[in-house]
Parts: structure tokens; C-alpha cells; sequence
């Protein structure tokens, strides 16, 4: 689904089973953003190729964690020589606790090689330019991307329409999840694009959906 000039919004929709939302970034350095599960990735590509956006077109995939419903499909396209980056903290949860957390859910830790990591600061993909943030709280090594051309907020699993990640799971922490959701509620955003749910549309929209979260889950993180 196109949102925009070279920006691609490929939404989970199925309330039977859990995936993620992808996004796709074109242009010089095509990007994927979280590419899902591994036995929906067909499904991904499926759409991607409608859109004529090719599995050999893509140069970098972009973790913002490795939870299995965001990452385990990395390895279909590392197997087609596609680079892939994550924050450090990440890196080290998926070495560590990582293999423990995938196979509680059946699964196995895709064996990935992290070719360049991601911190706190400018991305440079060929003309564009990404801020990385760190916003930790749902994982260890949770990162959020900011577009400011486009004023696109990739949120991964950290904000939410009307919800955010939970922190249940090995390495979450409400209090740093807290002080992430408000890092992010400082960007200039007109589409908060995040791991689950809808696209919302509207800097107003953005700061209403922030100023629900506020209200109804900080006091229980």
C-alpha cells in the first residue's frame, strides 16, 4: 500500500493469527522495516510485488527488535545477501536471552549476521536522511525511526494506536518504556507508522493518541 512517494505501508491484518506491520522505503538504498514472521513471509512479498517492489531490490533490512512476529522472516531475505542492522543492546538480547524467548514460542533464533548497528543519531541511506532513536521498554534494544521529510514515525512496538508494547516479556521495563513513549511524542510526526495497528494520519491525531496513552497506561508501567 503506498502512502507516499517511495514510502510503502504493508499492514497485518488478520485477527486469526499475529504478524507485524512491514514498511518499505525506496529509492537508492530500498529498505525493509521489520519483515515478520518467517511462515507469513510470502505473504509480504505477495503485496510487496504488487506495489512492484522486488525481494532482490532491497538492500538493508532494519530490525526495530527481534522479537519473532517482527524479525524471524529476516532470514529469507539475509539468505538473498540483503544487509541488516539492529541496535547493539539488541544484538546482544538476541545472542543472550534471545534463543530462550523464541523457542518458548516453538521457534528457533534465526541464525543472522548484523552487519552494521544502529545508534542514537543520523542514518544516511543514499539522499535520505533517518534519525535513530533508542526506545527501549518493550526490548532492550528497541529503536524507533524518524523521517523528517516526510515527518514518518516508525514506532516499532513502542507506541501503538490507543496502546503500547508490553513489557512482560524478558527484557521489557515499563519505566523505560514510559520515557521512550515520550521521546518519541517530541518529533514533529504526521504519520506515526507502528509494529501493530493503523497508520495514524495528523500531528493532532499523533498528540491525541499520546496524550491516550498518558492517560490510560502510565500508571501501570
Amino acid at each position: 500500500m503506498k502512502l507516499d512517494s517511495e514510502l510503502y505501508a504493508y499492514p497485518w491484518m488478520s485477527t486469526q493469527e499475529n504478524n507485524c506491520n512491514s514498511y518499505l522505503v525506496g529509492g537508492e538504498v530500498p529498505v525493509l522495516i521489520d519483515p515478520g514472521h518467517q511462515h507469513l513471509v510470502k505473504h509480504l512479498i505477495t503485496q510487496m510485488e504488487k506495489d512492484k517492489n522486488r525481494v532482490e531490490d532491497i538492500r538493508l533490512i532494519i530490525a526495530t527488535h527481534v522479537h519473532p512476529d517482527h524479525f524471524e522472516a529476516s532470514q529469507t531475505f539475509a539468505r538473498a545477501g540483503v544487509f541488516m542492522t539492529m541496535h547493539p543492546e539488541e544484538e546482544k538480547f538476541m545472542r543472550e536471552a534471545g534463543s530462550e524467548f523464541y523457542r518458548a514460542f516453538g521457534m528457533e533464533m534465526p541464525d543472522i549476521r548484523v552487519d552494521f548497528f544502529l545508534k542514537e543519531g543520523e542514518l544516511k541511506l543514499g539522499s535520505k536522511t533517518f534519525q535513530v532513536l533508542h526506545t527501549p521498554g518493550h526490548s532492550p534494544g528497541s529503536v524507533s525511526l524518524y523521517w523528517p521529510e516526510k515527518k514518518a514515525l516508525f514506532t516499532g512496538d513502542a507506541v501503538f494506536y490507543m496502546g503500547i508494547g508490553r513489557t512482560d516479556f524478558p527484557g521489557g521495563d515499563g519505566n523505560l518504556l514510559r520515557e521512550s513513549v515520550e521521546k518519541l511524542a517530541r518529533l514533529d510526526a504526521e504519520l506515526l507508522l507502528s509494529g501493530h495497528g493503523e497508520v495514524i494520519r495528523g500531528k493532532r491525531n499523533i498528540q491525541q493518541n499520546f496524550k491516550y496513552i498518558r492517560a490510560n497506561f502510565f500508571d501501570y508501567l
